[in-house]
């Protein structure tokens, strides 16, 4: 691995900026996001920013189960991100449809349509298990 490549693993390891997406969720995991980031868990002292441009971002954190009408909005966030880019997946339906699977409109869970690198199970997810889950997933780059 080249000096470079290496400085660039370090910064984004020491300070990843992540962008956060709907699809569709009852919005109890998405209250657990933001709770994350305030000072009593306070996911910012690991160096994590939530940004809200996919322009900037390293990590998508995805809650809900990917819909019909936010699968194409979903992609398109997902591309405008520059590499590498990770996804995880947070809450039940965004790790597999959750209690929305099988209804007409639900295209399933996030992996359906995006290559997950972590999934944070639960209805909802802690943010505990969001910290743990992030930053198990920034311990797995250094690697």
């Amino acid at each position: 691995m080249k000096l470079a490549d290496k400085i660039m693993t370090w910064a984004r390891v020491k300070s990843p900026w992540v962008l956060h997406f709907n699809s569709g969720a009852c919005n109890a995991c998405d209250i657990e996001i933001l709770d994350s980031l305030t000072p009593r868990f306070d996911l910012e002292r690991f160096g994590i920013v939530l940004k809200g441009t996919p322009r900037h971002a390293d990590v998508l954190l995805c809650t809900g189960p990917i819909t019909m009408q936010t699968e194409e909005r979903l992609l398109r966030i997902y591309e405008q991100m520059p590499e590498p880019k990770f996804v995880v997946a947070i809450g039940t339906c965004a790790c597999s449809g959750g209690v929305f699977n099988g209804c007409y409109c639900i295209k399933g869970g996030t992996d359906t349509k995006l290559p997950v690198s972590a999934y944070i199970p639960g209805c909802p997810a802690s943010p505990a298990a969001i910290i743990d889950g992030v930053v198990k997933l920034l311990g797995s780059l250094q690697e």
